[in-house]
Order: C-alpha cells, then structure tokens, then sequence
C-alpha cells in the first residue's frame, strides 16, 4: 500500500493527469454537454468548420437512410479513391478506406478488393448505429482521402498519420503524431496499435514514441527512428487547433489533424474526452501546463484581455516548448 501511495505521490508531482481529474476538472467543468454533438457528429463538425473557413476533407456526400444508398454511385461519381466512415464512429472503427478501382470492383488501402454490394453493406452496418457511440442510428460520409505528405513515408506503415493537439480554452496544451503500424492495420489509433509520438509545441520537433505503453525509439514496422523528425507547417497545424476552441465552444478538446501533400494541414475531428497517453509519449503531465494556462487566464481576466488564437499559439510555445523546459526532457 505505502508502494503505491509513493508512486501516486510522485506522478502526482510530475503532473500527471488521471481519467478522473481529467473527467471532473476539465471536460465536466470546460465542456457544456449541449456543445457535444458539434464534436460527436463529424458531419456536423465538418458543416461547421466550412462556414469558418477552416480546412477538411471535402465532403462528397451523406447517407442518411437505406434508400439514399442508392446515391452511392452518384455520390462518388468517376472518383477511385474515397472514404466512407460513420458520422457518429468512435475510434476508427467502421472506416472503409478505398484507395482505387480494379476492373468493377474496388481496392481497400490495405489492398482487400470488394464489390459495390460489400461497400453497400458496410454502409448500412453504419446506419444501423453499429459503429457509433451509444449504438444509436447513424449517418454515412463520403469524402476525400487524405495522402499523406511524404515526410511521413519512412516512419508510417500504410495508412494516414494524424496529429493531435489538446488544447484548453484555445490553448495548445500538449501535441502528439499517431503512426499506424501493421498491427492496427493501417489506423492511427492507439488503442490499436498506431504508435503515438510526442511533439515539442514551440518547433514541432517529433520526441520519443510510445506503442502498446512501452517506449520505443524506432517504427516496429519501418525501423526508422521516429524522434527528430521536423512536421512541416508546425504553426499552420497549432494556429488551425487554437481556432477550434471558437469552432465549437467546447473548452478542453483534442483536436485530430493531417498533413495531406497537396492540401497541406487539415482537420479531421475534433474530441470532447481526449485520451492520456500523450503524456507518456511527451513524458510530462498535462495537469502542470492546464494549470500554467488557467493562471494565465485568470490574469488576463483581471485584466479585461482576451487573446487571439495566434496570440494564444505564441504564449504556448514559449512555455511549453521543451527547449524553454529542461526538466521535461
């Protein structure tokens, strides 16, 4: 018991946030729960960020009922390569990637062919609410697929790599690349098996990886190193995450981004309850710096200022970045 109560104590001390306080202190206390289907409901995210001038993947169209699936063929037109995903999903699942035609059939990013029925069927599994969250019926979007910017070639596995940035009232609090691997099957989903890389805010300088909670210096698929890689665009990338808070009202979000090569940063989701595991691939805690940006906030009340998003991005990057913080190295 005294064990555990030191190793508490000291996680405590490193500022290391857990599912509770992250629960109680930030999403309960900054999110208003009216606000969350603007970041629940991609479609209605997407809708949103259009009318701010904010950059995402073309939306093609939408499914909303079985008789609309008969517009698939309308909706995706000449196009090869798209995707479908539900607009409710949660954690990549339901996702159909298609990245070209063979012949009157289809070839997955993975390389699986299937029939228009299959791409049919996928759809209405996401209608019914298989993939979203509560299991209540969904909607299908049909978009544009991201390629990857080729910096990204040596160090991801098939897939799309994303970037994510927890941001706290339009504050860029913490930042991470997710890699796909072999074994999540092309996703940039942590809990199935991408790798997430942490990013120093103030260069976007990739640091060390976590995969599976262990830390790693190399891709288990590319073995190129993942630390030390520049993302290219880094102050288009926090500029665009700072301006969500204004998109969508809610105070603490992690908002999911990525690096297309000719459309350059765009948004993919935003996410009202982001996961922790950023802290372990950044090896800091978030509670230090959410606590550094509700004292700034304080002062600046007192003050009667309010800040603009690039403001916001500079007053990140000069505290959080890791070459203004020795300690956290």
């Amino acid at each position: 018991m005294f064990g555990f109560w030191k190793t508490w104590k000291a996680l405590e001390a490193r500022g290391i946030m857990g599912i509770n306080r992250r629960n109680a202190d930030y999403v309960l206390k900054y999110n208003k729960r009216s606000l969350y289907p603007i970041v629940d409901d991609k479609i209605i995210t997407k809708e949103r960020a259009i009318q701010a001038g904010i950059h995402v993947p073309e939306m093609y169209g939408v499914i909303s009922t079985e008789k609309e699936i008969d517009k698939l063929d309308e909706i995706i037109g000449g196009r090869s390569d798209f995707v479908i995903k539900p607009a409710q999903g949660a954690g990549g699942d339901g996702i159909l990637v298609i990245a070209d035609r063979f012949e009157d059939r289809f070839r997955t990013v993975s390389g699986k062919i299937i029939s228009h029925e299959e791409i049919e069927h996928q759809i209405s599994s996401i209608l019914t609410g298989l993939y979203s969250l509560g299991g209540h019926r969904d909607r299908a979007l049909i978009e544009y697929r991201v390629t990857p910017d080729q910096i990204f070639k040596s160090i991801s596995y098939e897939g799309v790599p994303d970037i994510r940035i927890i941001v706290l009232m339009g504050y860029p609090v913490m930042a991470m690349l997710r890699l796909p691997t072999r074994q999540s099957g092309g996703k940039a989903n942590l809990h199935q098996g991408a790798i997430g890389v942490g990013v120093d805010l103030a260069t976007g300088l990739t640091l060390r990886g976590t995969w599976l909670n262990n830390i790693i210096s190399k891709h288990p698929d590319t073995t190129n190193a993942v630390d030390g890689v520049q993302l290219p665009n880094w102050d288009g990338f926090m500029k665009l995450a700072a301006g969500c808070y204004e998109l969508c009202g809610l105070g603490y979000i992690g908002v999911d981004m990525v690096l297309d090569q000719d459309k350059g940063p765009l948004i993919l989701e935003l996410n009202a309850r982001p996961g922790l595991n950023i802290q372990i691939a950044n090896d800091c805690g978030l509670t230090l710096r959410t606590h550094a940006v509700e004292a700034h906030l304080e002062e600046l009340a007192a003050k009667g200022i309010k800040e603009t998003p690039e403001e916001r991005v500079r007053f990140a990057q000069e505290l959080f970045g890791h070459i203004h913080q020795p300690d956290a190295e």
